[in-house]
């Protein structure tokens, strides 16, 4: 029996964080732009939270599949199109069935249960679900032991399904031909399938062991993200723990298209060895030419974490009031590190981006979250102090930034007491001339969290 006790500690923690990126680009637009916004009248460069946010559960994942980090031993969920292509590649490996049966049953379990996938005639697409599921790491693993144990039935129920959508898909295409302007017929015929009114329903306890592997279940990272699932009404939605601001940059943005020229090596080879000048102009030119957008600047991003919601998110996916508890401090101090240490990795390669560490971080407790992008509603000016500039961004966004933190608390009393962390010599010095800091200096990322 769990008690419905009230969380006794503060119940938001948020994390505000600056960090200066050079020569980079961590997301793009459609065109290959970088991503911007206009705040304060200014232009701004701007990193999308939801670029921020799978790096970070990415991040948290990984170490925890490695067995490293809070979350090691802890299940974490993957969301991906192809449950039905990694369920057949669990019924062939560990249960011996033939790809290519595999394959087509898996499909259709998935697909009876309520999911739609992509057109049958396509085979890039054709064995995808229409949309991300975000799901336990090992739903495809238990959806294939309950195939595997209800082996013949499902075989027989496989059979009559595939017969029935097949029947159905040629009625529909000859109805779309007769009757072009009938409404959804055209529809239907590009889905390649009946309506799913005339196929046989799937066995019941089919269904509810299909439902069970895709529900949220222990997966941490699920009860700290959340998902969103509307094809399967009775498949549980989960509203996130953490909530994530876009980054955006505390200066005006400023934006280099970066000429480049990619070397053919094989003839630059061939240009060195020439035994005469009109060889040597048979191979003058780069390879490649093109352009590639960079931005560089101080950014400022926040995120929240909303512990009452976590704890309820896995109490709600079956967990003990105990085992929720020591999963939510485990989540938490996982979170805390991903949200430091993990980065967008586009470009990385060619930009280093994901070597970049926070000028600052500035974590406390409250009963609501606190977002500070109003500290840097005027952006700064990077020009020097002396002709009336703020001098470089990332110290005058130090000073702005604590110095709002300051003022709130001083306004707030359920802020608790904060804590700052920094990899940068300078911000260090700065924060021992500051007299007022607002928060306690810390040396780790651990200690960022109460």
């Amino acid at each position: 029996m769990t008690s419905n006790a009230p969380f006794a500690g503060s119940p938001f923690l948020s994390l505000h964080l600056l960090e200066t990126l050079v020569a980079v680009l961590p997301v793009r637009d459609e065109n290959g732009s970088p991503k911007s916004i206009v705040y304060g009248g200014a232009e701004r460069h701007m990193i999308t939270s939801q670029a921020r946010r799978r790096a970070e559960r990415v991040h948290a994942r990984g170490r925890a599949n490695a067995g490293v980090g809070a979350l090691a031993g802890h299940s974490t969920g993957l969301r991906t199109r192809e449950w039905a292509l990694i369920t057949a590649r669990a019924l062939a490996s560990e249960h011996g069935w033939d790809q290519d049966e595999a394959v087509r049953t898996a499909r259709a379990v998935i697909e009876a249960t309520g999911l739609k996938f992509g057109d049958p005639a396509k085979k890039t697409v054709a064995n995808l679900t229409k949309v991300l599921l975000f799901a336990p790491s090992d739903a495809g693993a238990l959806i294939a032991a309950h195939i595997a144990e209800q082996e013949e039935q499902i075989r027989t129920w496989t059979a009559g399904y595939l017969a029935a959508q097949t029947a159905g898909a040629v009625k529909a295409k000859r109805g779309a031909r007769k009757a072009a302007d009938a409404a959804g017929a055209e529809s239907e015929a590009a889905d390649g399938g009946a309506d799913t009114k005339s196929l046989p329903a799937l066995p019941p306890a089919t269904r509810a062991a299909v439902l069970t592997a895709l529900a949220p279940r222990d997966a941490i990272d699920i009860a700290l993200y959340g998902r969103f699932l509307a094809e399967i009404a009775d498949s549980p939605n989960v509203d996130g723990a953490v909530q994530s601001s876009h980054a955006f940059t505390v200066h005006e943005a400023e934006q280099v298209d970066d000429f480049y020229a990619a070397a053919d090596d094989a003839k630059l080879d061939r240009k060195k060895n020439a035994l005469d000048f009109l060889d040597a102009a048979d191979d003058s030119g780069a390879g490649m030419t093109g352009y590639q957008s960079l931005i560089s600047g101080t950014f400022y991003r926040h995120a929240v974490l909303d512990r009452v919601r976590l704890r309820n998110n896995l109490r709600a996916a079956g967990m003990s009031e105990q085992a929720a508890e020591e999963a939510s401090v485990a989540a938490e101090a996982e979170f805390v590190n991903a949200f430091v240490d993990a980065f967008p990795e586009a470009k990385k390669n060619s930009t280093a981006s994901t070597g970049s560490l926070p000028a600052l971080v500035l974590a406390f407790e409250g009963e609501r979250p606190y977002n500070y992008a109003g500290a840097f509603q005027k952006p700064i000016d990077e020009n020097p102090e002396d002709k009336g500039g703020d001098g470089p961004a990332g110290p005058a966004a130090v000073k702005r930034l604590l110095a709002h933190h300051v003022f709130v608390g001083s306004r707030r009393a359920d802020i608790g007491a904060g804590r700052v962390l920094t990899y940068d010599p300078q911000i260090d010095g700065l924060l021992k001339e500051l007299d007022a800091l607002g928060a306690t200096p810390v040396t780790s990322i651990e200690e960022l969290t109460a």
